[in-house]
């Protein structure tokens, strides 16, 4: 069975393909079947937005659709920006930009905890759904390290690497990562759920 991913960012889409993939999923990307709609994100939590984007793009292809929202939760903020990460500072901000607004906002604050929260839900075109979720705690670094990953990657220092996400390989991070956590607690329920149903979704 083929299984197509709702979300529309390409860092999400490389790093779910290469866990789910790992997994023995066959996965395609929306824009691989030629779904480009816009989704808004208006739920007030990460479950309610993997709804939204896994519900849409089900209805679209035709095909389960694998939904994540995620973001960061930083808890001197309140754990802002949360849900809000991916607009934290305007819309038209890039990823650097971001990074740099939140350093500002942060400054001269000496608790800098946080926390990288996933949740990951399947929406299947009988109305079944799947979800998981995932965090990765860590810390907010003064300036930004590293040049991989995406997001506020180069600001998160990992509880026990003292590497951020963008210091790690594509292989470390997702070991650690909450998308990687996320990924495979909702794979070992597919492979559960799929086993039940066998007979339906042959």
């Amino acid at each position: 069975m083929t299984f197509v991913l709702a979300t529309a960012n390409p860092g999400k889409v490389n790093e779910m393909r290469e866990i789910l993939n790992g997994e023995g999923i066959d996965i395609v990307s929306r824009y691989e079947l030629g779904i480009d709609i816009d989704i808004p994100e208006t739920g007030s939590s990460f479950m309610d937005n993997a709804i939204l984007k896994a519900r849409a793009i089900c209805g679209a292809a035709g095909l389960p659709a694998i939904a994540d929202d995620s973001g960061l939760m930083v808890d001197s903020l309140d754990g802002a920006p949360g849900v809000y990460s991916s607009t934290f500072g305007g819309e038209a901000l890039s990823d650097a930009e971001r990074c740099e607004h939140l350093i500002g906002a942060m400054k001269d604050m000496e608790q800098r905890r946080a926390k990288f929260v996933c949740t990951i839900v399947c929406i299947f075109p009988d109305g079944s759904t799947l979800s998981a979720q995932g965090e990765c705690h860590g810390e907010i670094a003064d300036v930004p390290r590293g040049a991989g990953g995406f997001g506020y990657d180069p600001l998160f220092v990992v509880d026990g690497l003292n590497k951020t996400m963008a210091e790690l390989s594509v292989k470390e991070k997702n070991s650690i990562s909450h998308r990687g956590s996320a990924l495979r607690e909702f794979s070992s329920m597919l492979a559960q759920f799929m086993a039940m149903r066998r007979g339906t979704f042959l």
